[in-house]
């Protein structure tokens, strides 16, 4: 027997409405059995498995233009006075971003090509290690199957999120502790005034970013806003960690509902290719960033991280969750979208020849 929707809640919104309810259920599972990252990775889990299944949910996607600048803002206020004299490791270690990028992402284009039999464009925007949005738009302007790019991108995330996550909390012995960081910020540990201005940073941000043209400009306008504003002590406060919680609950159900519509069969041969695409590139992630704990003062957790083909957003958030260099990770992902994309019209041409 089935319920019909109320006449006055659209079957979107109330698909969207389950698909978060089920998000929050999740996460509070995941708190309670002490799951790393559990505001993010539960959802994500529970979204995903119900997507598979083919539960009438739909993705929040409208709370993700408000979520976003709050990631954004609270990535900006890890940025102190203190990261100018870490600038020289920070220089080295993208030196070496453009060496990991051919090899890891390389060696899944090629990967893609030869064993998905992607054509050359779908098999570069799903190997590469960029943004998921900022891949898959330019990927369909490009001519890719967006379908397949977005599986593929859901898929990494998924699986590196999952793996970052449960090798930071079992292996390294890394929690969240069941916080959004390492330090509780509660709403009533901000003044009005700090309200006023991490709220201009967020609007604001959006618009700069959009108006520079930004990649993610939703998160880097506002983390570059808040950044400022936080480096020279305009507000020495984050987001409250229940608005940081909101933001991950989101980002996590989005994600998992990123596989709605995809057949068992469609998301057994993606995840298929995914898993060994992204294995390869997380152990090509953690030799180079082995390479950098070695010639730098930096912490291989933190290489690691920064080095993770996750996206900028997610892996922002799960490098605060675990009281990281959320400056570091944020700007060295920011660093390889940017190679990413302009490096997409060389390795066409390059194609273009060969194949011509």
């Amino acid at each position: 027997m089935t319920f019909p929707t109320p006449r006055f809640v659209p079957a979107s919104a109330a698909r969207a409405a389950l698909a978060l309810a089920l998000g929050i259920v999740s996460g509070i599972l995941a708190y309670r059995v002490g799951l790393p990252l559990p505001w993010m990775l539960g959802p994500m889990i529970g979204a995903t498995v119900a997507s598979i299944l083919g539960a009438p949910i739909a993705a929040p996607n409208p709370l993700r233009p408000i979520v976003i600048p709050v990631i954004g803002v609270m990535l900006g206020s890890g940025v102190t006075p203190e990261i100018l004299g870490v600038l020289g490791d920070w220089a080295i270690s993208f030196l070496v971003l453009p060496p990991f990028l051919i090899v890891a992402a390389g060696a899944s284009f090629l990967f893609y090509r030869v064993i998905g039999r992607y054509d050359p464009v779908t098999a570069y925007f799903s190997a590469m290690p960029g943004g998921l949005n900022e891949m898959l738009i330019l990927g369909a302007e490009q001519g890719g199957d967006e379908k397949r790019i977005a599986l593929a991108h859901a898929s990494r995330i998924l699986l590196v999120i999952g793996f970052v996550a449960l090798f930071f909390g079992l292996i390294l012995g890394v929690t969240s502790g069941g916080q959004t960081g390492a330090v509780w910020t509660g709403a009533w540990d901000l003044a009005p005034r700090d309200y006023v201005i991490l709220a201009l940073c967020a609007v604001a941000g959006v618009w700069a970013g959009r108006l520079l043209r930004l990649p993610a400009a939703a998160v880097l306008g506002p983390m570059l806003l808040s950044g400022v504003a936080h480096f020279f002590h305009v507000v020495e406060v984050p987001p409250p960690s229940v608005f940081v919680i909101a933001a991950q609950v989101v980002m996590g159900t989005v994600i998992g509902c990123r596989f709605i519509g995809a057949t068992v069969r469609e998301v057994g041969h993606d995840l298929f290719l995914g898993i060994f695409s992204t294995i390869g590139m997380l152990i090509t992630g953690i030799g180079f960033a082995w390479l950098v704990s070695a010639l730098t003062a930096t912490d291989l957790s933190q290489a690691f991280l920064a080095y993770s083909p996750g996206g900028l957003t997610e892996m922002s958030l799960l490098a605060f969750a675990m009281g990281g260099d959320i400056a570091y990770v944020s700007i060295t992902h920011i660093v390889r979208i940017v190679l990413v994309i302009f490096a997409a019209p060389l390795v066409f041409r390059w194609f273009g020849g060969s194949e011509g």
